[in-house]
C-alpha cells in the first residue's frame, strides 16, 4: 500500500471519529491531527489497537490504534459479551476493577466500571489505586465471574493497558482470551453500552486492604526470627506506583520496624519523574533506593513496579557493595527458604507442589526434587502457573512459584504474581538469615554450594519490518528441522519442541509428548547441564535467547572464580551458536 493510499485511509476512519458519537474533546484532538499532524494521525489510526490474549496495551490518545475510553469501551463490552455467554445463568455477573498510578487509568478503570453496570453487571471498583496482586484477591474474594485491571506494567510513561481475569482471579488462558478477542472482533464503537447504572457499582478499598494484608501475614513462617531482627533496616520504593501503602503495610503487619522510604518516589506519578523506566529489572530504577539504604545503613533493598506484581531486590555482598538480584536469584531464594520452613516446621504432606516457568532456573527444580516435593515447568507467562494451581485445588497444595522476569507468588489466595506478599517474604527470608547468622548473600552462596552455581543469562535479537519477521520464523524453522547435535561442545541430550508438543531424547530416540499449549519455543539442554531456550517475542520484534549453566561450587571462597568461568561458559555457547 503506498503512503498516499495509507493516508487516504486513515482519513476516512478519522472522519467516522468527527462525525460519530465521540465527545467533543476526542473531536477537536482528532481535528487536530487531521489539520496539523499528519505523521501522528498516521500512528494513531493505521490499524486498530489489538485485544491480544491478555488484553490491550498502547500508547494514550486518540485514535483506534491508541488507549482511550473508546478502545477501552469496546475491550469491555467485548468481555460482557463473553462473561454472559458463559454465565448467563447466574443471577448477577460480578466484576471487580482495579488500576494503578499511570494517567488516565481512573478514567479507563470508571469507564470499565460503568460499562459492566450498562451491562446489568455487579461492579467492584476500587476507590484509588491498587495494586495488581489486589484485583486477583478481590475478584476471588466477591466470588466474581471477571475482573480488569487497568495497567501497562513497567512500560514508559505514554503507555497504559487493559488486563483480562477470569472467575479464579488469574489472567485469563485459551480458550477464552481468544474467545473474549473475537467478540471484541466484532464490534463497532455502536455496539458499546456506556449508559452506567450507579446502583450496580460498588465502590471498594480499605475493607479488602485489610483482609488481603491478613493473608499475606498468614503466610510468615518464622515470626519468632522477625521478633528478634525487627529492627533490621530495610529500604522500600513503589516507584510512584501502587506498592506504595501496602507494601509498608505488609512489613508492618509482620513486624519489621525500621522500614525506610525514598520520599520521591512514594509520589503517585505516571509520569515517573525520577527513573527513566519504572522497571524493577533495570539497576537504574533502584540507584535512589540503594543510595538511601548507604545513607540509613540498610542491608536489604525492594522495588516494585507500578502495579506491584514485580520486585526487584539488592542486597550487599561479601565486599559491602549493593549487587542487584536477578529474578532467578530471587526465586531461589525464596523457595529455599519456604521449602526449608515448611520441612522444618512438619507442614508437608507429600501433597504439594511448586511451579516454575521454563525459561526460569533449574535450581528451583532441584531445590523441590532433594525434598520430593512435586513440579511443574509451564510456558513463559504467570496465568499458567495460576492454571496449574486450579488444576490442582482441593487435591494438592502449591507452595509457591516463580518467573525469572522477577514475578513470584506464595500461597492461592491470589492468581498472580504478588510483589506485596514477596516483599513480606524476601525481608522474612533476611531476617532468618540474620538469625542464623548469615546474609541473604552468604544464603544465596550455601545454596549454590548445596546445589550447584547457576547462573543464566538473557539476549535479544531485534529484526525489524515485514522481513524482519520473515527471517525470525525461518531461525525457528532451521532450528526446528535441522537443530544442533552439539553446542559449545556438549552433546545436546533432550531437545523440547513446544510447537509439536514433544520431548526428544537424542540419545535413545525416544519421543514423550510435553502437555502444554502450544508455544514456538524450542529447549536444547546439554550433557554439561546446559540449557539453551529459543522463544520469538508475542509483542515485539525480537527472537529472545535464554542461556543457563551451572557449575561446580565446592565451597564459597571459590564463587567468584566458578561464577566468571560461567559467564565465559554463556559468551563462549552465544559464539558457537553465531549469535554475536
Amino acid at each position: 500500500m503506498s503512503n498516499q493510499e495509507i493516508l487516504t485511509q486513515v482519513n476516512q476512519k478519522a472522519q467516522k471519529w468527527l462525525e460519530g458519537k465521540f465527545d467533543d474533546d476526542t473531536k477537536a484532538k482528532v481535528n487536530h491531527l487531521m489539520e496539523h499532524d499528519q505523521n501522528e494521525l498516521i500512528e494513531s489510526f493505521y490499524k486498530d489497537l489489538e485485544f491480544g490474549t491478555g488484553g490491550l496495551r498502547g500508547i494514550m490518545g486518540v485514535g483506534t490504534n491508541r488507549m482511550n475510553i473508546y478502545t477501552v469501551g469496546m475491550a469491555t463490552q467485548g468481555l460482557c459479551n463473553y462473561l454472559k455467554k458463559n454465565f448467563g445463568h447466574l443471577p448477577i455477573i460480578k466484576v471487580a476493577v482495579a488500576y494503578d498510578c499511570r494517567n488516565n487509568s481512573r478514567l479507563f478503570a470508571e469507564t470499565t466500571a460503568n460499562i459492566c453496570s450498562a451491562n446489568g453487571m455487579k461492579a467492584y471498583l476500587f476507590e484509588s489505586l491498587r495494586p495488581t496482586p489486589e484485583l486477583s484477591f478481590a475478584v476471588r474474594h466477591f466470588g466474581c465471574q471477571g475482573g480488569v485491571v487497568i495497567t501497562a506494567s513497567h512500560n514508559p510513561k505514554e503507555y497504559n493497558g487493559y488486563k483480562a481475569y477470569w472467575d479464579d482471579g488469574a489472567q485469563v488462558i485459551e480458550p477464552h482470551d481468544e474467545n473474549i478477542v473475537n467478540e471484541f472482533l466484532k464490534l463497532s464503537i455502536d455496539d458499546v453500552n456506556f449508559k452506567a447504572n450507579p446502583s450496580l457499582i460498588e465502590i471498594i478499598g480499605d475493607e479488602i486492604d485489610k483482609l488481603y494484608l491478613q493473608k499475606i501475614k498468614g503466610l510468615s513462617l518464622s515470626p519468632e526470627a522477625i521478633h528478634r531482627q525487627k529492627n533490621m533496616k530495610i529500604v522500600y520504593t513503589p516507584l510512584h506506583g501502587t506498592g506504595v501503602k501496602l507494601v509498608p503495610a505488609a512489613l508492618k503487619n509482620a513486624g519489621f520496624n525500621n522500614v525506610f522510604h525514598v520520599a520521591e518516589q512514594d509520589v503517585n506519578d505516571g509520569n515517573f519523574p525520577t527513573v527513566n523506566s519504572p522497571n524493577p529489572e533495570n539497576g537504574d530504577a533502584l540507584e535512589m533506593a540503594i543510595n538511601k539504604a548507604k545513607e540509613v545503613g540498610a542491608d536489604l533493598v525492594m522495588a516494585s513496579d507500578p502495579d506491584a506484581d514485580r520486585v526487584g531486590v539488592a542486597i550487599k555482598n561479601s565486599h559491602g557493595e549493593f549487587i542487584l538480584l536477578n529474578g532467578n536469584q530471587t526465586a531461589a531464594l525464596l523457595t529455599y527458604y519456604i521449602i526449608s520452613k515448611w520441612v522444618d516446621n512438619k507442614k508437608l504432606t507429600n501433597k504439594e507442589f511448586i511451579v516454575k516457568t521454563i525459561v526460569t532456573s533449574e535450581l528451583l527444580i532441584e531445590i523441590a526434587k532433594k525434598h520430593r516435593i512435586e513440579y511443574f515447568d509451564v510456558l513463559t507467562g504467570f496465568k499458567y502457573i495460576a492454571d496449574i494451581i486450579r488444576t490442582h485445588e482441593g487435591k494438592k497444595t502449591f507452595i509457591c512459584g516463580g518467573e525469572e522476569s522477577y514475578g513470584f507468588l506464595i500461597g492461592d489466595f491470589v492468581r498472580d504474581k504478588d510483589a506485596i506478599s514477596a516483599c513480606a517474604m524476601i525481608a522474612e527470608t533476611a531476617a532468618w538469615a540474620k538469625d542464623n547468622g548469615k546474609s541473604l548473600y552468604d544464603l544465596l552462596l550455601k545454596i549454590y554450594v548445596e546445589y550447584g552455581l547457576y547462573k543464566e543469562s538473557l539476549i535479544n535479537i531485534t529484526k525489524k519490518g515485514k522481513s524482519g519477521a520473515e527471517e525470525i520464523a525461518q531461525m525457528l524453522t532451521n532450528y526446528r528441522n535441522h537443530p544442533p547435535t552439539e553446542i559449545n561442545g556438549s552433546k545436546i541430550v533432550i531437545i523440547k519442541d513446544y510447537q509439536l508438543s514433544h520431548e526428544i531424547d537424542c540419545k535413545t530416540g525416544k519421543i514423550t509428548p510435553i502437555n502444554l499449549p502450544k508455544s514456538n519455543v524450542l529447549q536444547f539442554f546439554t550433557a554439561d547441564e546446559s540449557k539453551i531456550t529459543i522463544r520469538p517475542s508475542g509483542t515485539e520484534p525480537k527472537i529472545k535467547f535464554y542461556f543457563g549453566v551451572k557449575g561446580q561450587l565446592n565451597n564459597i571462597d571459590e564463587y567468584e572464580t566458578v561464577n566468571l568461568q560461567l559467564d565465559s561458559k554463556i559468551k563462549a555457547i552465544i559464539e558457537s551458536m553465531q549469535l554475536q
